[in-house]
C-alpha cells in the first residue's frame, strides 16, 4: 500500500469513526424541550459535527486494540469529546482568547452568549463524567472509576487547565516563551 492510499485510508476511518461518535453523542445530548432547551442546544451546538474528532478516534483505536466492546468505546470516545468541547466553548470566552469562529461557525459565546457558553460548557464537562460512571459504559465499577480518575488528571490543574493557565500568564508577560515551555503547555493542553 503507498503511502497516499494510507492515507486515504485513514482520513475514511477518521471520518467513519467522527459520524459514529456524532451518532453516540446525538443520544448522550438529547434535544429536550422546556427551560433546559436552550443549554441543551448549546452543549449539541459545541460538541456535534464539525471538528476532526481526532481524540475520540484514539480512544476507539485504542479500545479496539483491546477488545473494548464497541458500545462502551464510543461511549467514552464521546465523553472525551464532550470534554473538548468543553475546553473548546471556555477558550474561545472573552475572558481567554475572544475567538468569533471555531470550526467554520460562530462560537458558543456567540451564537448564544456568554453566560449560556459557560454553562454548557460547564455541563459537558460533567455530563462527561456521568456518562462515564455510568453502568452503561462498563459493568466493572473499578473501570468506571479509573475512566472518570484518569480522564479528570487530564483535565485539572496538572493537565489542560493547567496548561491553560501556564499558556495566559505567558501571554500576559508579553514575553515569548522558550521553548522548554512551549512544550510543557503543549503536553498539559494536549
Amino acid at each position: 500500500m503507498s503511502a497516499t492510499e494510507a492515507a486515504a485510508d485513514l482520513r475514511r476511518a477518521m471520518a467513519d469513526d467522527a459520524a459514529e461518535v456524532d451518532a453516540a453523542l446525538d443520544t448522550l445530548l438529547p434535544a429536550v424541550e422546556g427551560p433546559e432547551a436552550r443549554l441543551f442546544e448549546a452543549m449539541r451546538y459545541a460538541t456535534i459535527g464539525g471538528g476532526k474528532k481526532l481524540r475520540a478516534f484514539l480512544v476507539l483505536e485504542g479500545a479496539a486494540l483491546f477488545a473494548v466492546s464497541r458500545d462502551a468505546a464510543l461511549r467514552t470516545a464521546a465523553a472525551v469529546e464532550m470534554l473538548h468541547a468543553y475546553s473548546l466553548v471556555h477558550d474561545d470566552l472573552p475572558a481567554m482568547d475572544d475567538d468569533q469562529l471555531r470550526r467554520g461557525k460562530p462560537t458558543a459565546h456567540i451564537a448564544y452568549d456568554e453566560a449560556t457558553a459557560i454553562l454548557a460548557g460547564d455541563a459537558l464537562q460533567a455530563h462527561a463524567f456521568f456518562v462515564l460512571a455510568s453502568d452503561e459504559t462498563h459493568h466493572d465499577g473499578w473501570v468506571r472509576a479509573e475512566l472518570c480518575r484518569c480522564l479528570a488528571r487530564a483535565v485539572g490543574p496538572r493537565g489542560m487547565c493547567g496548561g491553560q493557565m501556564l499558556d495566559m500568564l505567558a501571554e500576559q508577560a508579553g514575553e515569548a516563551a522558550d521553548e522548554a515551555l512551549v512544550g510543557r503547555i503543549q503536553m498539559l493542553k494536549t
